[in-house]
Formats: C-alpha cells, structure tokens, sequence
C-alpha cells in the first residue's frame, strides 16, 4: 500500500509542478525602482545571500516572489536537484528544509534562516527602505 501511495503523490507533483511554476510567473510582482547607487548597495548586500530551495516548492515560490518584488539579485540554489547543494545545506544549517536563507556576515559568522515568513520579514526588514 506504501508503494502506491508514494507513486499517487509522484504522478501529482509531477502534475502540479508546471502549475505552479506557470502561476509564479504570471503572478511575479514588478521589482521596486531604485537609483543607481542604492541598487549598487542593494546588490553588494545581497553577495553574500543565498537561497536554498526546491523550484516547486510553494514556501519557496513565496520567497522568491518577495526577492523579485524588493528587486533582489540573491544567488538562488536548488537543493533538491544539486547534491552539492543539499549537502552545504545539510551541513551548514542542521537540516535540509527549504526555504533557507543563508546569511554571511562580514566577521565571518553564517546565520542559516528557515521559514518563509521569517525569510520575508527579514528581507523587508533590510532592504524595504534601500
């Protein structure tokens, strides 16, 4: 019974998968405007982001929208088809769960975020007014 459930949840995904990514596209929010020093800004911050996640993975689909709305140029990472990826993401944040932010400060400390809201409001919290 095991086995057939599995294979009913595969054959779904499958089907779903290009919904949503269609849906992403179609809904994807236009990226604020800046000028040309804050977006210089903006981008430099962003270098030392990275976003570990799954392509549909809804949580993740959520991130990205609010990457693409606050006009963030964060280095994506698909851990799902990337093993080298899944095993940094494994091995740096305890657990491979997407969405995952990873945060790299300039001492050298990496903070691992999980969590699409907690994502969300840390992104709005940093680059809301820059």
């Amino acid at each position: 019974m095991r086995p057939l459930i599995r294979l009913f949840f595969r054959g779904l995904r499958l089907v779903l998968a290009p919904v949503v990514l269609i849906a992403e596209k179609l809904s994807t929010p236009r990226a604020v405007e800046r000028d040309a020093q804050a977006q210089a800004e903006v981008d430099r911050a962003c270098e030392d982001l990275a976003l570990y996640q799954f392509r549909t993975c809804p949580f993740c689909v959520k991130v990205r929208k609010e990457i693409a709305r606050l006009g963030l140029p964060i280095e994506v990472r698909d851990a799902q088809l990337d093993p080298d990826h899944r095993r940094e993401l494994a091995e740096g944040g305890g657990r491979v769960k997407v969405p995952c932010l990873r945060i790299a400060s300039n001492d050298g400390e990496v903070e691992w975020l999980y969590e699409s809201d907690a994502i969300n409001a840390w992104l709005k919290r940093r680059f809301q007014q820059a």
